[in-house]
């Protein structure tokens, strides 16, 4: 496959035992994005950030869609293929754990991290999920964890992007899989509020410090 490499910025912690939060914008964003929130979310943390190799009008996304809400699914198994690819080489290069990843993913970049579950559900040590939507169909029976992965979910009760029964059927998707998923709806649209990175941290701090 023609993978290609992904722009990054990478912050070692200093412990080779440490966890790495895996940072994936949304929309628009980039690999600067959401390095504030990392700070947020606790210390100790290696903290790798990537953009997205996809250019929908000129904004950085991680995989193509043809709708709002409508993915191009062919597009989320090769895109999701290779950010995997790409993070295993580049766990050699940067010399952190590729089994003690924990995904911190907004909106799109939920997406590409739910994808990375489904797709490869012994990877990730853990995923936070702001705003998520399923990004695959048809694929009930096809994927399951032996490490009980966590997952925290926050969806906005007044978000007009997603719909909250998909989200809940989505995270019943993800437990009967084998995830510990955590499901919080905040009183917000589809923008992050305090509240989520509140709750994602002590989620944080209770599954990884």
């Amino acid at each position: 496959m023609d993978f290609k490499p992904m722009q990054y910025v990478y912050e070692a912690a200093g412990n080779p035992a440490a966890y790495t939060l895996l940072l994936l914008h949304g929309t628009g964003g980039d690999e600067r994005d959401l390095l504030p929130l990392a700070k947020s979310l606790g210390k100790g943390f290696n903290v790798l950030s990537l953009r997205g190799n996809v250019q929908e009008h000129g904004m950085p996304r991680f995989f193509r869609r043809l709708g709002m809400g409508v993915f191009d699914e062919e597009d989320v198994h090769f895109r999701t293929h290779e950010m995997v690819h790409f993070l295993k080489e580049l766990a050699v290069t940067e010399g952190f754990d590729v089994n003690k990843l924990v995904a911190v993913g907004y909106s799109n970049g939920a997406n590409i991290a739910g994808a990375v579950l489904i797709l490869y559900p012994e990877l990730l040590a853990g995923a936070v999920l702001f705003r998520p939507m399923q990004p695959l169909s048809g694929i009930e029976d096809s994927f399951e964890t032996q490490r009980q992965t966590p997952v925290f979910m926050s969806s906005g009760t007044q978000d007009g992007t997603v719909d909250p029964a998909a989200t809940a059927a989505y995270a019943a998707l993800l437990s009967s899989n084998g995830f510990k998923v955590s499901a919080v709806d905040i009183p917000a649209g589809h923008n992050l509020v305090q509240q989520d990175v509140t709750l994602a941290a002590q989620w944080i701090k209770d599954n990884f410090q």
